[in-house]
């Protein structure tokens, strides 16, 4: 009974594992994002680094995503999303939204 038990434990722990976070990238140059499309899997939490190379500040901000978030010139912020639905997810730079125009891909 006790082994029984074990084995349906076991394999229920393999159908319900959590899905782990994924990394992506996200650079700002020039006040531009690159990539300026990103696909990343759906139903799975992603960690966003969104890498800021220009001198001054940007802010990236998503009304899609509800995030919005500082970045310093010269310097990085992590953004956490998901796990979404397939679908597209826009994002800009609020400072600079006639050039930093981005979108996030789920499938």
């Amino acid at each position: 009974m006790l082994r029984t038990l074990f084995c349906f434990s076991a394999a229920v722990s393999l159908f319900a594992a959590p899905v782990l976070a994924e990394d992506y990238v996200i650079t700002i140059k020039d006040h531009q994002f690159s990539p300026k499309e990103l696909t990343i899997p759906a139903d799975t939490k992603v960690k966003l680094t969104v890498k800021n190379q220009d001198a001054t500040p940007e802010e990236f901000e998503s009304h899609d995503l509800k995030r919005e978030k500082i970045v310093k010139g010269n310097s990085e912020i992590v953004v956490s999303v998901g796990p979404l639905k397939p679908g597209t997810y826009k994002y800009f730079g609020e400072f600079h939204e006639d050039t930093a125009q981005g979108v996030i891909i789920v499938k």
